[in-house]
């Protein structure tokens, strides 16, 4: 005896049908007679059940004719399988094949009651083609358990994951599957969503590489500042330090031969400045390394020592306006970032502008720091050093501020140079 079939929004049918084995199945397009050609000998009771039987396929006929069924799951002597149906083109079909999203609906064992064509192309398929094959048979096989667990969890609520689909020549693409109940099936049908993550993934893989040859460049600049470093401060001790302490020695040889007292008296008051002199060259090259004034004291202090000895070396006058800046308020990242910054500018002026004056005010302001560094050189070509990958010294200004998410700029004309830093004062790293 035949159910009553069960529809729902799915545009699927559920039909208990009794076959016997070997006789062969009638066509779905036959309509059972009306119930005025009923035979004369029928009971009231199979009189009730006819017109039950015939109410089901008229109900199940006028579904398909109006588009709303896409298939049938009959089941038989052999089990459940699916029918599919072609029926006519309702609205919301036209809107499901136009979607650049691959959507399908499934059964309850996850076995493809409809899909779209954008889910068919995905994996390489012809639309007809798909219906009542398994999902999980179109999902990588190290990943069935977890599709499985994913299909059970998606009768209680949305389940979400990324999944490797297999498609006819092998090949796997990446997926995201969004499954959830549809609403008015009675627990018969699941909605489905696959977004194709391979461009995604491409441009994933793409800003990876840009990411990491970024970080070789910047690597690449930092050893080569550092071997430029390690070269300066080499010729300077060889320089300074080196012909104070040569000079020295020769003192003391000189001091060796020295008959008179009043020879050596004036000799050891001699010996006594180079070694003074000596002192002093090496703690500046220790300041240059690290000036742990700064680690005791602060931006502020480390600043106005050190364009004291800037200006005394160089003979170039600066003026140093520390406003309202507080040390305490700005991170160690912060200070030590400004300071190098600072550092590196007023020797490019030392070195390249020919400035015989150097202006450097701090500007406060809520959310950052800024610093503004003005002379009055030669200038330069701010526009070409802006895509300039020589001028490592400009460029080693610009990344120290982009860690701390911050910026350098430059103004700069025929005559004067105007450097512009702003770092914010929200950002918190570690000291570099």
């Amino acid at each position: 005896m035949a159910k009553k079939p069960v529809r729902s929004d799915s545009g699927v049918i559920h039909k208990q049908l009794a076959v016997r084995p070997g006789t062969p199945r009638k066509s779905r397009g036959r309509v059972a007679p009306s119930i005025s050609q009923l035979p004369p000998s029928a009971t009231l009771d199979e009189e009730t059940k006819l017109r039950a039987r015939l109410q089901d396929a008229e109900e199940t006929l006028r579904a398909i004719r109006s588009g709303e069924v896409d298939a049938l799951m009959v089941s038989g002597h052999s089990g459940e399988h699916v029918v599919s149906l072609k029926g006519g083109e309702p609205n919301y079909r036209l809107l499901v094949e136009a979607m650049s999203e691959g959507a399908a609906t499934l059964s309850r064992k996850g076995v493809v009651l409809y899909c779209n064509r954008r889910f068919a192309e995905l994996v390489s398929r012809q639309p007809e083609k798909m219906v009542g094959i398994e999902m999980q048979s179109l999902v990588a096989k190290t990943e069935h358990k977890r599709f499985e667990t994913l299909l059970t969890q998606s009768w209680k609520a949305v389940a979400k994951g990324e999944f490797s689909l297999r498609r006819t020549k092998g090949n796997l693409i990446p997926a995201y599957l969004s499954l959830g109940r549809l609403s008015g099936f009675k627990g018969e049908a699941l909605g489905m969503v696959i977004t194709d993550l391979s461009e995604q993934k491409s441009r994933l893989a793409a800003e990876s590489r840009r990411a990491e040859a970024t970080r070789r460049l910047i690597l690449e600049r930092t050893l080569s500042a550092q071997e430029d470093e390690r070269r300066r401060f080499a010729r300077e001790l060889h320089d300074e330090a080196g012909q104070l302490l040569t000079a020295l020695l020769v003192g003391l040889r000189t001091l060796e031969d020295a008959r008179k007292i009043a020879d050596v008296k004036v000799q050891g008051r001699r010996l006594r400045a180079i070694t003074t002199q000596a002192i002093d060259e090496v703690g500046r090259l220790a300041r240059g390394l690290h000036p742990t004034v700064l680690d005791d004291h602060g931006i502020g202090i480390a600043l106005t020592r050190y364009v004291t000895e800037y200006a005394k070396t160089y003979k170039i006058k600066v003026d140093l306006v520390l406003g309202d800046l507080e040390s305490d308020n700005l991170s160690s990242a912060v200070q030590i970032t400004l300071y190098r910054i600072i550092q590196e500018a007023l020797t490019n002026v030392a070195r390249h502008s020919g400035a015989k004056a150097v202006s450097i005010r701090f500007i406060k302001s809520v959310n950052a720091v800024e610093v503004e560094v003005t002379d009055d050189g030669c200038g330069f070509d701010a526009e070409a050093v802006a895509v300039s990958s020589h001028r490592l010294g400009i460029q080693s200004m610009r990344e120290r501020a982009e860690m701390l998410g911050g910026t350098v700029s430059f103004v700069s004309r025929r005559r004067g140079t105007r450097m512009l830093v702003q770092v914010p004062l929200a950002h918190r790293v570690s000291s570099v």
